[in-house]
């Protein structure tokens, strides 16, 4: 635990040792509004998630608002969204379900878990860079298993989604961009029909693969169409130039996970599993000890009783102590086990963004080589042509009376250009000895090239230029959309941070008060119960006073024996 606590916090910005970077000269990609927001002084204590110092009251107010819900999330007020109620209904279904009512100020919306569920995995393609916070996860088929048909309508389990359904909500409420989104605020007005919301802007306008879309709004329809030309990487996928801050945060991020969800989650399960039975323990006991109460009189019965009740309260200060516990320990330390499982995703799309870059940036260099090759394909061609038309110039007697009939030697040139791949002997036409070696170099060229090779290679150089210029588009895109990504997420990672460091308090000091509570109870309890036992006589074998007898007054007093002397028959 000591060398767990002494690593260094990655996600803070500091000085670190990085592989060198790719330098490119980008504009500021557009960022996405972060409205300030203000508490107000007088705000009380909640429950989690804790406020934390990553809610620093800012100097201004939201003035543009989209909705009443954003104007109430943005009053300026400390507003806590609440889970109130969870119903059973069946409306617009043939087998019931059960639908949590959220109250937002004076509005109030019913949503099923699904519906929760389907809000946090659009916010997750729409805001690619973010930590979205988690809901609590599904039942497992085991608890199907068990409970069949009972599993939805578990009592235990609809409170406990109750609690982490409301703590969901209200990080998105707390969060500085999530916050403004009106997806959001249209979950939290219950006179809009999910199923609308889903089938409208922005969310009807989100692309299949997030990867090949901006990654400040995947729902620009105004994005470039270099964004296509993109590669679709996978998280495996190794990089040449990693970023040393991002490799530090996962792995910081795989230390903390392994941590939570292994030691400190098996053990806290343990102890809460030794709290419910110790709590059965003195329920058991209480009630054994009010029935010998019954058997016994005077004041062993009432002490024997007032015990009995001491043990009672325990019992119920066990139990309270044990659902207290529960909610504002393990639970919130298993929501940190899912928060580290969202990092890991999140740099993993930061990770696929940079293999992008990187892929692009491969691709590009290797079509510039290949215009290179066909380019200088082409130089040669040209100066091979050109001799050949020299030789033919300089070698052919006839050029003279070519000329006199009409014909010239550029008219001839272009003929024998374009000569078919192995033409048979013309005897129509004597050729002078030294153009034997041209000729057959030329048919040689013409059989292993296309019927038109000029025409193919100039079209794969319009072709290469062509990919080369969209490939210099996308390169741009991917070091926008890499630049953009790596300060956001860092951003959001501090502030994680933060918030991380305030819940762990709060769970602390949660856990602090419980115990504290639980201890004040008890004592109470049992003073209660010293109290009577006082009442009991020092000694059994002491006979009272008024029985002792005159004698017993002149006489010297024998020494009292002890209860081991009694035993013992002394």
């Amino acid at each position: 635990m000591d060398a767990f606590e002494e690593d260094m916090n990655p996600f803070e910005d500091s000085e670190r040792t990085s592989s060198p970077p790719v330098h490119i000269d980008l504009s500021n990609p557009p960022s996405p509004p972060s409205v300030p927001r203000q508490l107000s002084p007088t705000t009380p204590t909640n429950p989690f998630p804790s406020p934390g110092t990553h809610r620093a009251p800012p100097s201004t107010f939201k003035s543009d608002f989209c909705c009443t819900r954003d104007r109430v999330l943005h009053s300026g007020d400390d507003i806590e969204i609440l889970i109130t109620d969870a119903q059973k209904t069946s409306i617009g279904s043939t087998s019931p379900y059960i639908v949590y009512v959220i109250q937002t100020g004076t509005a109030e919306a019913r949503h099923r878990y699904s519906e929760f569920e389907s809000l946090r995995l659009n916010l997750v393609k729409l805001y690619p860079t973010l930590i979205i916070p988690p809901i609590p996860s599904k039942q497992t088929i085991g608890d199907y298993a068990v409970k069949q048909a009972k599993a939805k309508e578990d009592a235990a389990l609809i409170a406990r989604r109750k609690r982490m359904l409301q703590t969901f909500l209200n990080r998105i409420a707390r969060h500085p961009i999530l916050s403004n989104d009106h997806v959001f605020h249209r979950f939290l007005d219950g006179e809009v029909s999910w199923n609308e919301v889903l089938n409208s802007p922005p969310i009807s306008l989100l692309p299949k693969n997030i990867l090949k879309a901006p990654s400040h709004n995947p729902t620009d329809q105004n994005a470039s169409p270099a964004y296509a030309a993109l590669p679709n990487p996978s998280a495996a996928h190794p990089l040449r130039h990693p970023d040393q801050r991002f490799m530090d945060s996962e792995a910081f991020t795989i230390k903390f996970a392994n941590h939570v969800s292994g030691p400190m989650e098996k053990v806290t399960r343990r102890t809460l599993k030794r709290w419910a039975d110790q709590a059965q323990d003195h329920a058991d006991l209480g009630a054994a000890l009010n029935a010998f109460s019954l058997h016994e009189t005077g004041e062993l019965s009432s002490a024997v009783e007032k015990t009995g009740q001491a043990i009672d309260a325990t019992y119920i200060s066990t139990t309270k102590l044990l659902q207290e516990l529960e909610q504002n320990w393990a639970e919130p330390l298993h929501e940190y086990t899912q928060f580290a499982s969202i990092i890991k995703k999140l740099l993993a799309y930061r990770h696929q963004k940079h293999v992008q870059y990187e892929m692009t940036q491969d691709s590009l260099e290797s079509k510039r080589e290949q215009l290179d090759e066909l380019e200088k394909s082409e130089r040669e061609a040209q100066r091979l042509a050109q001799a050949l038309g020299r030789g033919r110039v300089a070698s052919d007697p006839s050029a003279p009376s070519q000329e006199q009939d009409g014909e010239s030697p550029a008219q001839d040139q272009a003929q024998s250009a374009y000569l078919p791949p192995h033409p048979g002997p013309s005897p129509s036409r004597r050729r002078a000895p030294g153009m034997g070696f041209l000729n057959a170099l030329s048919y040689t060229l013409h059989g292993m090239m296309d019927v038109d090779p000029e025409t193919a290679r100039r079209n794969g150089i319009t072709k290469s230029r062509e990919n080369i210029s969209q490939l210099e588009d996308a390169l741009h895109l991917a070091a926008q959309d890499l630049k953009y990504s790596s300060s956001t997420i860092q951003a959001d990672l501090d502030r994680f941070q933060r918030q991380k460091v305030a819940d762990l308090r709060e769970m602390a000091i949660s856990m602090a008060r419980s115990h504290r509570d639980w201890c004040k109870k008890n004592l109470e309890a049992w003073e209660e119960a010293k109290r009577e036992i006082e009442k009991i006589p020092e000694h059994p074998n002491q006979p009272p006073p008024a029985e002792a007898g005159p004698s017993t007054a002149s006489g010297p007093t024998p020494a009292r024996r002890d209860s081991t002397a009694t035993v013992n028959g002394r």
